[in-house]
């Protein structure tokens, strides 16, 4: 029995194993993902020709960041023209001097909220196309990571016809003010009723009251007949 126990519990991994388990196995998910670079939710925009544009771009790593490597690229036609680069020593340190490759370009970002994104002065219509905004961390080891960014470039915004959300929400206001309405005179008919039906009972008391008066059972003592 002791034996069959012994191997049993030989079986089990201990405590301190499962724990380096699990621990090689979160880092090993952290650094998949080591550096992220992001260009937003909705990674692309629509501006009038002749206006700047903010080109966003943030990075992220759960294992910190050494001499990270970052430029913005442009898309011409197939060729890759960088606009911009640099090198951020380390995590919340601002980069190196930032190197501007292309004329109306402004850098903007920030270490200290890990953002690398970059102005567009005066866009021209063919300033349309895609961007891209890249990162390279020396601590993954030589792996690249970027995020690609669309600029539409038109003469005017276009209308937004808001016809169809004018009428879904003149109909929701309209119903909420029936049901507000339709509660109200409910509340007033159930007030009303309870007020005339206080008063019909007041009215019984008092009849009730009358009557027995009249037939001398209020108290009233009967006279004695004689013998």
């Amino acid at each position: 029995m002791e034996t069959q126990s012994r191997g049993r519990l030989r079986g089990v991994p201990s405590e301190r194993t499962v724990s380096s388990l699990l621990l090689t196995l979160i880092i090993g998910m952290c650094c998949v993902h080591a550096l992220e670079m992001s260009t937003g939710k909705v990674p692309f925009l629509e501006a009038v020709n002749g206006s700047t544009v903010l080109l966003p771009c943030t990075y992220a790593s759960c294992i910190g960041i050494t001499n990270l490597y970052f430029k913005w690229e442009f898309n011409d036609n197939g060729t890759m023209k960088k606009m911009a680069d640099s090198v951020i020593p380390t995590d919340n340190v601002e980069p190196n001097k930032v190197n501007i490759c292309r004329e109306r370009v402004e850098y903007v970002g920030s270490s200290k909220g890990n953002n690398i994104s970059i102005l567009l002065w005066n866009i021209t219509f063919e300033d349309a196309g895609v961007y891209t905004c890249f990162g390279k961390n020396p601590k993954e080891k030589g792996k690249n990571h970027s995020a690609i960014f669309t600029l539409y470039v038109v003469e005017e915004l276009r209308k937004v016809d808001n016809t169809l959300t004018i009428i879904i929400a003149s109909c929701v206001g309209g119903f909420i003010a029936l049901l507000m309405a339709f509660m109200l005179l409910k509340n007033l008919t159930l007030f009303v009723l309870a007020k005339i039906e206080e008063k019909n009972k007041e009215c019984l008391v008092t009849s009730s009251g009358i009557d027995n008066t009249e037939n001398g059972l209020s108290g009233s003592k009967s006279t004695p007949k004689k013998a």
